[in-house]
């Protein structure tokens, strides 16, 4: 379908056009009832009706009403938006916490789908799935060496819960079995990670805020709290927010008394408070937590509450700056908008929302223009956005995302051909995992802790990942960044093999050892 058809359309419907109305006029003259209501909803219908029927090329009507009401919604900000039936099933999955499919973990690599690790627990797992499967059908189809997609395998995957589907495996022994596997609910967890950093401090990656995320914090809490924590860090680095409500809940696990957490008010929406009420199971211990360029909306409720509070540090570096509040509406074909509705506020009475008036291009680039100034430790705000915080009376800044207390620059060092091109190609992940699989006996670490203490990545299995990623993708005249690289790719790999044993546990544990934040974090909650 042409997209220059779309500026016609809205063109048409936004404002009465000369020769749409000349047109319509005759038409009127010889029927006086066709075409005779003129309210926006009908001039779009009947315009897309007349396309359909008199156009001179075949479109995709739905597809131009899709983007004709996407590019309605863009003229107002940039968060309201339309998502179409199969966007608004896959985000409804993801956002509450559950799909309805196998439950495996799955990478395609050499144009063959290979099951990473079974869901604990799931369909797949129940029946005898394991790790390093190949899968070669489903269904009596073939899709090993098809160039199947991601996208592809998950439609082939995913259905609903009580139906079956039926794969065609290679096992590690070269035996190729049949399953038949009963499709049911699989979790999505949004809380990544949650251990030890230290004897004293305890560590929760939340990814986003799904309907199940305070469920899923309160329970990796209670187990921190019974391992002896005392000082607790929430990374919320790449977080782009969620619901609400959990972001709220949340932060009354982390607040006493009845303190206000945030306020939300529109222009149709009447003002809402969300207070602090129940006694949280943190609320006097030392607390620091991790924000960056990625944390967005509930991410930023959270961390400008305890900040507004003095209730905890804020270290990283400034979050984007998302402070409206969108309420979703279905449509019976699956479909939804999600408008803006209202603005949020934190409790010293800031809004964090940066400026939209410049279109939606300019106000996402802004993020990335970030970097170039993000490099120092001095924090630049406009003096006109100047706010105090509730218990200290310092200084704290809106308008423009979250500040943190401490700011922890971008480290662009690492960020040289070699690297860059490694990350994209998605080969280390690869690698270990087809190294780990042939040599898991040697696996045989009771805790990550020991895992961390006594694995090292050897210079063989250094150079070893290298002359893997040269034959798979990579260039070997990047091969003059290998040495200045080493440190930074080993310990990649040394986290990637971690994974594989104890799942983002192990990842997130080991990363954790050259983490500027996270020592940034230590350093603020021991003293």
């Amino acid at each position: 379908m042409n997209k220059s058809l779309i500026p016609l359309v809205l063109a048409l419907v936004l404002a009465s056009g000369v020769f749409l109305g000349y047109k319509l006029q005759e038409r009127r003259q010889g029927n006086p009832n066709i075409y005779s209501n003129t309210t926006i909803h009908s001039k779009l219908e009947n315009i897309l009706q007349l396309i359909d029927a008199k156009y001179v090329d075949t479109v995709n009507v739905q597809q131009l009403y899709d983007e004709a009401i996407t590019d309605i919604l863009g003229k107002l900000d940039p968060h309201s938006t339309y998502l179409p039936p199969i966007e608004s099933q896959q985000e409804a999955e993801i956002m509450t916490g559950n799909f309805e499919g196998i439950g495996i973990e799955f990478m395609i690599s050499k144009d063959t789908i290979q099951v990473v690790v079974p869901i604990a627990g799931g369909p797949s797992e129940q029946v005898g799935l394991s790790a390093g499967d190949k899968i070669l059908k489903i269904n009596d189809t073939l899709v090993a060496g098809v160039k199947i997609t991601n996208e592809d395998v998950m439609k082939k995957l995913k259905g609903v819960k009580g139906t079956k589907v039926k794969v065609t495996i290679l096992k590690r022994n070269n035996k190729i079995i049949d399953y038949t596997i009963t499709r049911n609910k699989i979790p999505i967890y949004s809380v990544d990670a949650a251990f030890m950093l230290d004897a004293k401090t305890g560590f929760i990656k939340i990814n986003r805020f799904s309907q199940t995320t305070y469920n899923e914090f309160a329970e990796k809490l209670d187990m921190l709290l019974g391992k002896g924590m005392k000082n607790l860090v929430i990374d919320l680095r790449g977080n782009g927010g969620g619901f609400l409500d959990q972001a709220v809940k949340i932060t009354d696990e982390l607040l006493d008394g009845k303190k206000l957490i945030v306020y939300t008010e529109g222009r149709n929406s009447p003002k809402m408070v969300q207070n602090a009420g129940k006694i949280g199971n943190f609320e006097s211990g030392n607390l620091a937590i991790l924000i960056d360029e990625g944390s967005a909306s509930a991410s930023e409720i959270l961390s400008g509450a305890i900040q507004d509070w003095d209730r905890g540090t804020i270290i990283g570096r400034r979050s984007f700056g998302k402070g409206l509040v969108q309420e979703e509406i279905p449509f019976k074909d699956g479909s939804a908008v999600r408008l803006t509705v209202a603005k949020y506020y934190t409790p010293s009475g800031r809004s964090i929302q940066k400026d939209y008036s410049h279109g939606i291009e300019s106000y996402y680039m802004e993020t990335s223009n970030r970097y170039a100034k993000d490099t120092t430790t001095k924090i630049e705000q406009k003096p006109k956005q100047v706010y105090h915080t509730k218990v200290k009376n310092r200084e704290v800044f809106g308008g423009g995302g979250i500040t943190p207390d401490i700011l922890v620059p971008l480290d662009t060092s690492m960020f040289n051909p070699l690297v860059l091109e490694i990350l994209y190609n998605s080969v280390m992940n690869e690698f270990v995992y087809n190294y780990y699989q042939s040599n898991k006996a040697n696996f045989k670490f009771k805790d990550i802790v020991d895992f961390d203490k006594n694995f090292n990545i050897s210079n063989e299995f250094y150079q070893s990942f290298l002359q893997y990623a040269y034959k798979n993708g990579v260039s070997s005249k990047n091969s003059i960044y290998a040495e200045k690289s080493k440190s930074y790719l080993e310990l990649r790999l040394k986290a990637f093999l971690a994974k594989q044993q104890f799942q983002n546990d192990g990842f997130y544990y080991v990363m954790s050892k050259d983490d500027k934040m996270i020592e940034k974090a230590l350093k603020t909650v021991e003293k």
